[in-house]
């Protein structure tokens, strides 16, 4: 079986249309806040306007410090919260931020500065928009449920258990997720029918790693499932013929004690990176861009496995690679199908892979539910998370590759 980060602890940065990546050890992380532009689809590239959505306000957890769940500064997590109403009343979605993570003290002391690593500067209301959205015309299966944005301020998705007292530095990812979910369930989640937990990034990863543990809170009559979006992260060889997300595992995983959230069949290997996602006995579905735009810019492409710049232009725009280029990246793509081919037998489980240059397309309006947002056959991302959701229709969807699919609305950077 091809080694599967399905959850590589990665995510680094949720990518968003014509803003900058971090680099792949996170010292240049920008500093992204939501916008209507770089969430609700609208902007330089256009697909489509929509109504103003929804602003959501920022609410802390009070009782998390008493529990050690804090951000890396000492700093309360937090979460945006609408409440559900009618059909969607005791219906929950619980949307775990990415953003991103940092593998050394320097990095997650940047970090703690920024609003990954402290409440004190996370905006105090966000957007609500694609899966969130509380339109039945942009969100047409989930607008009506109670739909929860987490915030993410840990730097390793919501697993790490450990702290730096030098450096001031706490690393509480479980704990938080912990304090987070029994907050959620005092404010009436445990009376749920329906879950579904799901995440972008940073948040795809900590979907797949917490999917069980969500699962294990519910009564068994509650239909609990999740859904991983662009949190799929192959360990592969880059263009320099190093494994560059492989190191950065690893780093990650011995700086904060994320080895404590690991299942047993992941951290009992020579190589911890492999297989989680085989490890969730929970239905799962996987939104991902065959090319996926964070991979190839911090990991097939980087800075440090391109030193001479060959893939710089290519990385920013996929019009401008080159044959070689394009073939390096269909190969790339192959890899990733043979990766989810046993995940994909499974009947429970569900697929979206999309032939794009994009990353997150969940929470976008514009590729979440629009009429032009990308789809393979007759079928957008919304209506295949909703069919796999609520048992409609078996979803195990793959792209034709690149450039057979004109729907995809593909990332261009500066």
């Amino acid at each position: 079986m091809k080694l599967l980060w399905v959850l590589g602890f990665m995510g680094m940065v949720l990518c968003r249309r014509t803003d900058g990546f971090a680099d792949v050890n996170g010292t240049k992380e920008e500093d992204l806040h939501y916008t209507e532009s770089n969430v609700y689809g609208y902007g330089p590239n256009g697909y489509g306007v929509f109504s103003r959505p929804l602003m959501v306000g920022l609410t802390l957890i009070n009782g998390a410090a008493a529990k050690g769940a804090v951000c890396l500064d000492g700093t309360l997590p937090g979460f945006h919260i609408h409440r559900g109403y009618g059909s969607g009343a005791n219906s929950w979605l619980i949307q775990l931020e990415g953003g991103g993570w940092c593998d050394t003290i320097r990095n997650c002391v940047y970090r703690k500065k920024t609003r990954r690593g402290s409440s004190a500067y996370m905006e105090k209301q966000i957007p609500f928009a694609g899966i969130l959205s509380n339109k039945a015309g942009e969100n047409p299966d989930f607008y009506n449920w109670n739909r929860v944005k987490v915030r993410y301020c840990d730097g390793a998705s919501f697993g790490g258990d450990s702290q730096n007292e030098a450096a001031q530095l706490y690393f509480r990812g479980q704990r938080i997720w912990e304090a987070a979910m029994a907050d959620l369930m005092s404010k009436g989640m445990r009376y749920a029918n329906q879950a579904l937990l799901s995440g972008c990034s940073a948040g795809g990863v900590a979907t797949v790693l917490h999917c069980d543990e969500f699962r294990a809170m519910f009564r068994g009559t509650t239909r609990v499932k999740c859904l991983s979006d662009a949190g799929l992260f192959l360990d592969v060889i880059d263009v320099s013929g190093r494994r560059t997300l492989r190191n950065m595992f690893r780093r990650v995983v011995s700086l904060q004690g994320a080895y404590k959230s690991l299942p047993w069949s992941c951290t009992n290997r020579l190589n911890p990176t492999l297989h989680l996602i085989a490890s969730v006995k929970t239905p799962l579905f996987l939104v991902n861009a065959a090319y996926d735009t964070w991979q190839i810019q911090a990991s097939l492409a980087s800075p440090t496995a391109d030193p001479n710049g060959l893939w710089h232009e290519c990385t920013k725009n996929h019009a401008r690679c080159a044959a070689w280029q394009m073939n390096f990246l269909q190969g790339f793509r192959n890899q990733m199908l043979k990766a989810v081919s046993g995940f994909s037998r499974a009947s429970k489980n569900g697929l979206f892979i999309n032939s794009c240059f994009a990353h997150c397309q969940t929470e976008r309006q514009d590729t979440w539910f629009s009429q032009n947002s990308p789809h393979i056959g007759n079928k957008g991302i919304a209506k295949s998370v909703g069919n796999w959701y609520f048992d409609r229709v078996n979803i195990k969807a793959i792209d034709c590759p690149y450039p057979c699919d004109k729907s995809c609305h593909n990332l261009v950077f500066r």
